[in-house]
């Protein structure tokens, strides 16, 4: 952890805050929580896991269709709370008797192929500033744990908050230990962890992208929604918390860019249905 860089501006401050502000409590104890999904990495980082996954064989076409259909609808309309309760009971099954080594080794991988590649530059230069000026940075995610992780290792942040999936001796069981981490559990998360790493909330930050990050950044003297989706960014208006836009050009442009992804992945999945078909067609006409 970066040590304290002594009495100063502190460079996190929200744009509006009186300039020369310096910190009322050791920087060490101040923390930045950061959401991830459209916060920190464009998109659903989960989507991405999924589509290495299936290139494994670990589930079939219809399961990444179902995943498309939840990054298309993520994309264009936010968090739903039930969509990814459904998404997690399917994925929970789907990893059951497979190896976490095997699973963290296939993050790795798309981290660096993939989700690497879509970090908004805005949110990573806020995230290194937290840690320049010696806070305490940690990724609360409801993906899981072991991503998490890695992505906080990848970045140099503290550490994560995830949903914990069970495994004994190395494997996965399909269930899950305590809450996803998501909507009110990564408030409790986050106080749970204040008061493990001796942490001021007050003095502390959060940044989510929407309603289900709500909770997490009231735990906190400093919220600041990035990326907001409409729901999320008229809540922050009535109650008068700052808003960092890091998507680029107008926001024209990014509804556009929203949508054009959201197509693009549903004609994705709508491909892979058609080739799937279309070899089984192959296949049985081959055998007449």
């Amino acid at each position: 952890m970066a040590t304290s860089p002594g009495p100063g501006p502190d460079p996190t401050a929200p744009e509006d805050a009186p300039a020369g502000r310096t910190p009322t409590v050791p920087s060490h104890r101040t923390a930045a929580f950061f959401d991830v999904d459209n916060t920190i990495i464009r998109g659903a980082s989960s989507f991405h896991l999924a589509r290495a996954l299936y290139q494994r064989q670990f589930f079939s076409t219809l399961d990444i269709v179902r995943f498309a259909v939840h990054q298309a609808r993520y994309l264009l309309f936010g968090e739903n709370k039930q969509q990814i309760d459904r998404i997690r009971s399917r994925a929970l099954a789907l990893i059951a008797g497979r190896s976490v080594a095997e699973v963290t080794a296939i993050g790795e991988e798309v981290y660096d192929t993939v989700l690497s590649l879509r970090i908004y530059p805005g949110t990573r230069r806020l995230l290194d500033e937290h840690l320049a000026a010696g806070h305490q940075v940690w990724l609360v995610s409801a993906t899981p744990v072991e991503i998490g992780e890695l992505i906080a290792r990848r970045l140099g942040t503290t550490g994560a908050l995830g949903t914990v999936a069970e495994h004994e001796d190395g494997f996965y069981t399909g269930r899950l230990v305590g809450d996803m981490m998501h909507g009110r559990a990564k408030a409790a998360g986050v106080r749970a962890l204040a008061e493990r790493e001796d942490i001021d909330l007050a003095a502390s930050y959060a940044y989510g992208d929407s309603l289900n990050d709500v909770s997490m950044m009231e735990t906190v003297g400093h919220p600041c929604p990035i990326n907001p989706d409409a729901r999320l960014r008229r809540y922050a208006q009535d109650v008068g918390w700052p808003i960092r836009e890091f998507r680029g050009r107008r926001r024209r442009v990014a509804r556009s860019s929203v949508r054009t992804a959201s197509w693009a992945g549903a004609a994705w999945a709508a491909a892979l249905v058609l080739r799937s078909v279309r070899r089984a067609v192959d296949r049985r006409v081959s055998r007449l």
